[in-house]
């Protein structure tokens, strides 16, 4: 078994459009796998430790498996971190144990950008962003590298200084033009997209007069708009396990899986007026698929020869008590 590390992972120089095809596969092919909802953890107020298995069934690596574990921790840098034990789904050989770093933040700001995509309205051009961590980030690198020439016009809800570190981070492209704003009243009312990766949020962040017609809310951590799950009219999720249990699952106007509506099964926005909010929980088979495809890629380079092995030294006959 491999251990494969954020740097190991990092020195590839993945590509952002690369990223986005290893997501947009996956929602594709999601039928594909085994899910079971995510355990989650919850020892006190503000942290958790979620436990995440999936196998793939005849996914482009071949039939891979595995459990991402991922952990919050408020007062730790990074205040997110996460594992993943990755196995060959055929043999039952463990693989790898990798980082989960770079993965679930590219994963996720992949995820959030093929959904900006699919069900922002028509020529989308103003988006409020709050919570301006790695996710938030990522989900603009990749949906810039995807509509290079669109002009953007992005809201940063400010928060001790990230929206600074933020807009300077982008400051190269020309396209991405920023203002800052103090209320998330301001961050959302005439925004076509507002994306939210905040973490951890007590209430809604503002009412529902705020929320103009055609615009699409996506928040990444599922926190701060519960309130809209009453009034909009559209409601897509990358999973119905992880969402069945939510306070107003019940009362949706209409939910969708993603997959269903990359697969043509049911429509996704019909008109430039609808009220739609994305759910993209965050499952597993989107961290095995990335950890897959990276540890394919790294035999195919030669990478994985030059990595250390762990021997777990397992019995080489049955063991009896």
């Amino acid at each position: 078994m491999k251990i494969i590390t954020f740097r190991d992972i990092a020195s590839l120089n993945i590509s952002p459009s690369t990223c986005f095809d290893w997501a947009e596969s996956m929602i594709k092919n999601k039928r594909n796998a085994l899910l079971p909802p995510k355990i989650s953890l919850k020892p006190r107020d503000g942290v958790f430790c979620n436990v995440m298995p999936s196998i793939i069934k005849d996914g482009d690596a071949g039939d891979r498996g595995g459990v991402k574990v991922v952990t919050r921790y408020p007062d730790r840098v990074p205040s997110l971190e996460s594992r993943i034990l990755l196995m060959n789904a055929e043999t039952g050989e463990f693989l790898a144990l990798m980082d989960g770093t770079w993965i679930t933040a590219m994963r996720t700001g992949a995820v959030a950008a093929h959904s900006v995509l699919l069900f922002g309205k028509k020529n989308f051009a103003t988006i409020g962003m709050m919570g301006l961590g790695n996710v938030v980030r990522s989900t603009l690198v990749i949906l810039a590298d995807k509509i290079p020439d669109r002009e953007l016009h992005i809201k940063l809800l400010r928060y001790r200084g990230q929206e600074e570190d933020f807009a300077k981070r982008f400051s190269s492209y020309g396209n991405l033009h920023f203002t800052f704003v103090d209320t998330a009243e301001e961050m959302v009312k005439g925004s076509d997209v507002v994306i939210s990766g905040a973490t951890y949020l007590p209430n809604d962040v503002c009412a529902d007069e705020y929320f103009d017609k055609g615009v699409l809310v996506q928040p990444i951590h599922t926190l701060g708009f519960t309130n809209c799950d009453l009034f909009f009219d559209k409601v897509f999720a990358d999973d119905y396990g992880h969402v069945c249990h939510f306070k107003n699952f019940d009362k949706f106007r209409s939910f969708a899986e993603v997959c269903d509506v990359v697969n043509g099964d049911v429509s996704g926005r019909e008109n430039d007026d609808e009220r739609i909010l994305a759910y993209n929980i965050g499952i597993s088979v989107h961290d095995i698929n990335y950890a897959a495809s990276i540890y394919q890629l790294m035999s195919e380079r030669g990478v994985l020869d030059t990595l250390p092995d762990v021997d777990m030294k397992d019995p080489e006959e049955k063991f009896w008590v």
